[in-house]
């Protein structure tokens, strides 16, 4: 069961972050933004898909820490 639980979670974690777009490419992750890197709040559906990313992630973590102790 929790086996079960754990893999919808990461699925659901997976389709977050994947929804989420701040930086294109992998010059985003390496810090290269061309000139683009102005700081930008988060605001309507990109807040609440961040904090369920948070949410989720948190979750996923405490499933593992579950399944390790329980099985």
């Amino acid at each position: 069961m929790l086996s079960i639980a754990e893999v919808i979670v990461s699925i659901i974690l997976i389709v977050l972050i994947l929804l989420q777009e701040r930086s294109s490419g992998l010059s985003g992750v390496l810090g290269g933004g061309g000139g683009d890197s102005s700081y930008q709040t988060r605001r309507g559906l990109e807040k609440g898909i961040f904090w369920a990313t948070v949410v989720c992630g948190i979750l996923f973590v405490a499933l593992a820490v579950l399944k390790l102790i329980f099985v």
